[in-house]
């Protein structure tokens, strides 16, 4: 057997009916950093039959120690994640049906995401996020894996529907620090740890493999050499408001559709507008060249330069504003030149 995939359809688990079944799934992906690159470029190899990959973020020279998917060309091109991860995923796997899209991922957004969608797999860098993914997915009976990772330690887990406890289950009795790459740093083996984790479990819910899943979640610290296995089964509460009998679905109401945020240990404020627009380049270039910017862009990013801030502009209306954590700073910024 000499097919694509002859090696793993060898695997008796998945065989050539497993595969089968793997062709015909559609896997969402959100967030294309450490994670993201790892998990995505692991289910092309494998051949799900459709991948849809999202991200706000753009190539940065501290991503390529640990984010698989990218290289030098990409960070002097300044590519958004999404583009450059589906340029990469497609030359490793033609056949496979890449979806990508440069954006923030919140509410509204996530329930256009995930038509057709029959797993999400979290490669994110923050809980909002996270509790929002969560929220959705039980909503709309979708599994989703969560992974996340710093340091040298990393965890996974995942939640099913009605059946395994859910995030807010288990952050309401488990304490999950808030330490990220940017301010505790992290080692590259790590990532590939978690997302082993993931993706084998994805590959299990995407066959059909039930009498294999993991109920259990994995953590571990790779330096100290500690694994452990947390039977979680009895965290799941009844009175969740996410997944319990009298469920409310908290992170999905609009106090919870953060539009301004502080991006953790990288001094940058996010803004968002109210609604997804897409931006002019050419105007914001005008104007922000009045103000003394100094401005640069390619088809997907605006870049400017202006005094200890450095703003970039994305084409659905998105600002990052480096040079702050003060979400005051950057909203009386952000009015003053984009609004």
């Amino acid at each position: 057997m000499s097919s694509r995939y002859s090696r793993q359809m060898f695997f008796e688990p998945i065989g050539e009916q497993g595969q089968e079944r793997l062709k015909n799934k559609h896997v969402l992906c959100i967030g294309l950093g450490a994670l993201g690159s790892v998990n995505a470029e692991n289910l092309v190899r494998s051949g799900v039959g459709e991948l849809t990959i999202v991200d706000r973020d753009y190539v940065e020279i501290s991503n390529l120690q640990r984010q698989s998917l990218y290289d030098e060309k990409d960070v002097a091109n300044r590519l958004p994640k999404a583009i450059a991860a589906k340029q990469r995923l497609e030359a490793i796997n033609s056949e496979v049906t890449i979806n990508a899209y440069v954006s923030d991922v919140g509410v509204e957004e996530l329930a256009e995401l995930i038509r057709g969608v029959d797993l999400i797999i979290d490669s994110c860098d923050n809980f909002q996020t996270r509790f929002i993914i969560n929220d959705t997915a039980i909503k709309y009976d979708i599994p989703w894996i969560f992974g996340a990772c710093v340091g040298s330690y990393g965890l996974s887990f995942t939640i099913i529907p009605g059946v395994t406890p859910c995030l807010n289950c288990l952050l309401d009795s488990l304490e999950i620090g808030g330490a990220t790459c940017d301010t505790q740093g992290i080692v590259n083996p790590v990532v590939h740890m978690v997302t082993a984790y993931q993706t084998t479990e994805a590959l299990k819910l995407l066959i059909g493999d039930q009498t294999t899943f993991r109920s259990t979640l994995a953590s571990f610290d790779l330096w100290k050499n500690e694994h452990s296995y947390l039977q979680v089964d009895k965290l799941k509460k009844e009175s969740c408001t996410s997944c319990g009998k009298k469920r409310v679905y908290p992170y999905l109401n609009y106090h919870f559709q953060t539009k301004v945020a502080v991006l953790c240990g990288r001094n940058t404020v996010q803004i968002s507008p109210p609604v997804t627009v897409e931006r002019n380049f050419d105007d914001s270039e005008r104007i922000l060249v009045m103000w003394g910017g100094h401005v640069s862009k390619n088809r997907h990013l605006l870049f400017c330069s202006l005094g200890k801030f450095r703003l970039v502009l994305f084409k659905d209306g998105r600002v990052l504003i480096h040079g702050t954590s003060s979400l005051l700073e950057a909203k009386i910024l952000y009015y003053q030149l984009l609004d």
